[in-house]
């Protein structure tokens, strides 16, 4: 944990990872921390590529930091484009790993539309695991599912599985993007 929090604190800098500190602990005495870590959970993503604010981008590691807090509070794709465009307009073309950063964002949104709490992608599909075993819409998720033939099932530990042909990071992100989109749609149908 000493070691873990020392990475940290080499990452943020001593002063900006005490006041990261103490907001925590005052939330945690306000008995407010519970709210916020409902209200804000988020998704994880493993699809096996680079996604990060280079230095060699944003040489300024405060200002990375602030624009990584920036890009979790995105709530939709015209944010996260109009992000986008905000970094091209102040530091030049994207590098691959911004682009796929900004992607990732979205993936995330999407997931937060569905109650998905995990995203494992590789080169043969993807698992999907719901945050609480809950989808927004169960019959269309079973009809959705039902539609995939050979291509999708529901394991019994709950977990969705989608059977793709993804050998590349970048088709894996593409897939998960589509396939969350149409998950997404599903998520916000009435019941």
């Amino acid at each position: 944990m000493m070691e873990e929090q020392s990475g940290h604190i080499r990452e943020v800098g001593f002063e900006l990872y005490q006041h990261m500190l103490e907001e925590a602990v005052a939330s945690l005495k306000a008995g407010d921390l519970d709210d916020a870590i409902e209200d804000q959970w988020s998704p994880q993503i493993t699809l096996g590529l680079a996604v990060m604010i280079p230095e060699s981008y944003v040489p300024d590691l405060q200002l990375r930091l602030t624009l990584y807090k920036r890009l979790s509070a995105l709530e939709d794709a015209t944010e996260i484009d109009e992000f986008g465009a905000e970094l091209i307009d102040r530091f030049g073309p994207l590098p691959e790993e911004v682009d796929h950063l900004l992607k990732l964002v979205f993936v995330k949104q999407l997931c937060r539309r569905c109650n998905i709490a995990k995203v494992d992608a590789g080169p043969k599909g993807m698992v999907i695991t719901l945050r609480n075993g809950t989808f927004p819409n169960p019959p269309g998720l079973i009809q959705y599912i039902s539609d995939q033939g050979k291509l999708a099932k529901i394991r019994p530990d709950q977990k969705i599985v989608l059977i793709r042909d993804w050998p590349k990071p970048l088709q894996r992100l593409k897939g998960a993007a589509v396939a969350l989109t149409q998950l997404a749609k599903l998520a916000e149908e009435d019941n």
